[in-house]
């Protein structure tokens, strides 16, 4: 959006509700935070939810981010449940570049997970890093294209998995947007999946916005579908 407010901040941007982050940063000295609830169906048997899984943020200035992503699971496999928080990320975006002509507009995001910092249930057995490139180009005033590429690792093996992500983004009005991605994960010795997802925002203030997805896989080694429900504010 190019639709300014007091003190010429940009209504609030956020990495939620799709899985491509934006490469745009909280502005300085602000303090913002992302939460959703989801529901994944694995497969048949299995079903993972997040309740709710938050993106804290603070702006430190224009070229620098931190992060901490907090997540409570409830995991269910035929019948049994397990339930606990997932390793603490911490991390921070530095932005790269800003759009011009075919650069895209471009940021580096980089976490690392404590494997201590979760429950019993969730503890990994080593520090895993994670990161992506994020890029965006404006398309128009109402169409965006954007994508990232990166890897993870899981704690618990040395080999990563790749990730892939690309999003058009829809302007409905000045307050509702809207966007399509195809997504995907890649690990080392393992087939990649494949995955679609669109969804909606509300811009009910510019500093607080709701949001609603879903999404379904398109591989057989895929989750069979998800939804999520989520806010999001800054101060």
């Amino acid at each position: 959006s190019t639709t300014f407010f007091s003190q010429n901040q940009e209504p609030i941007q956020t990495d939620r509700p799709d899985q491509t982050e934006t490469p745009a940063l909280v502005p300085k000295g602000m303090f913002q935070v992302e939460t959703g609830f989801s529901i994944q169906k694995n497969d048949a048997n299995s079903t993972t939810q997040t309740l709710p899984s938050t993106l804290w943020k603070y702006g430190i200035n224009d070229h620098f981010e931190l992060r901490l992503i907090t997540e409570f699971t409830n995991e269910k496999v035929f019948d049994e449940k397990v339930s606990g928080f997932n390793p603490i990320l911490i991390g921070c975006k530095i932005k790269i570049a800003d759009e011009k002509g075919i650069v895209p507009k471009t940021s580096f995001i980089g976490h690392i997970s404590l494997p201590n910092a979760a429950s019993k249930e969730f503890k990994s057995e080593y520090f895993a890093p994670e990161f992506r490139f994020v890029m965006q180009h404006t398309l128009s005033k109402k169409v965006s294209l954007s994508y990232n590429l990166g890897a993870e690792w899981d704690g618990f093996s040395p080999e990563p998995t790749f990730i892939y992500t690309v999003a058009t983004g829809y302007s409905i009005t000045e307050k509702i947007g809207s966007y399509i991605e195809l997504f995907g994960f890649a690990p080392q010795q393992q087939m990649a999946n494949h995955n679609f997802d669109g969804g909606f925002t509300y811009l009910i203030s510019p500093n607080f916005m709701v949001d609603a997805s879903a999404g379904v896989g398109i591989t057989e080694n895929a989750p069979d579908h998800y939804w999520a429900l989520g806010f999001s504010f800054r101060l």
